[in-house]
């Protein structure tokens, strides 16, 4: 009975959560539906005359909403096909090689997890400038490349791996690429669809580093498209937010497609 009593009580508990998460959402929704005028009108009200999706035609009219979304998947892509490749081999080498100085690539990798990313801007902005690269895609991709937590994630998914299953390997004539690339990321699949969706979400809603990178209008990133709308035309409410729904699609898709291997390694 305190079994079903507890289960009752995380149910209601999970689906306040989900009420407080999704009422947001549906002001948004309902703010993109109204006409201008009425975005803010006191008092408030979920239903007034004359809704429609007319925020939504207007955030395409230009084409700049597509441009940008299209900016934003090419980089978001790029840097989680990129990153994974790269943490999954860093992490395989920390997991299972041992060499003089590891202690102190360990300690570099915790320290770029503990140091804020904000910190590096001004490095990161003169390296790209000294390289040429200076309103570019490269710029947007590679500076957000290696996420050292990523590896961290990945070489504890690996250290759980036993080794027997890799001696084996080994003795039917199997080298360290060969382990890595048949047996190492089949078991490690979870955790890389894990790695790359938290990769692509993080890369898609950066603002900050997308803002320095570059000031080509052309090569903008949705979230830094989405506020010169808010500073050139001022405060349109109902179109804002019916670009940042639109700008939310693909998340939601990317979860909805892969949503099983997140909930497998987060159960690990």
């Amino acid at each position: 009975m305190g079994v079903d009593r507890g289960s009752a009580a995380t149910r209601v508990v999970a689906a306040l959560l989900a009420v407080i998460w999704l009422v947001p959402l549906a002001w948004a929704l309902d703010t993109a539906l109204k006409p201008e005028s009425e975005t803010t009108r006191i008092p408030v009200s979920w239903v007034v005359p004359g809704m429609g999706l007319d925020a939504f035609g207007r955030a395409f009219a230009d084409g700049t909403l597509v441009a940008w979304l299209g900016n934003s998947l090419l980089v978001g892509v790029a840097v989680t096909v990129l990153t994974v490749a790269v943490t999954s081999l860093a992490a395989y080498g920390l997991s299972r090689t041992r060499f003089r100085g590891r202690g102190v690539v360990m300690a570099l990798l915790i320290a770029g997890i503990v140091i804020p990313p904000q910190v590096l801007i001004v490095p990161l902005f003169a390296e790209i400038v000294g390289l040429g690269l200076a309103d570019t895609y490269w710029a947007l991709i590679l500076p957000q490349v290696v996420l050292p937590a990523m590896v961290y994630v990945l070489k504890k998914f690996f250290d759980g791996v036993p080794r027997e299953l890799e001696e084996a390997a080994v003795v039917d004539g199997a080298g360290r690429l060969r382990v890595y690339w048949s047996l190492m990321l089949p078991l490690a699949r979870p955790a890389l669809a894990a790695v790359a969706i938290f990769t692509f979400v993080t890369t898609w809603n950066n603002f900050l580093w997308p803002f320095v990178a570059v000031s080509d209008p052309h090569l903008m990133t949705f979230p830094v498209g989405l506020a010169t709308v808010q500073s050139s035309y001022g405060v349109r409410y109902a179109q804002v937010l019916a670009a940042a729904l639109l700008g939310g699609l693909p998340l939601v898709a990317l979860f909805l497609a892969f949503q099983r291997q997140l909930v497998t390694a987060i159960k690990g």
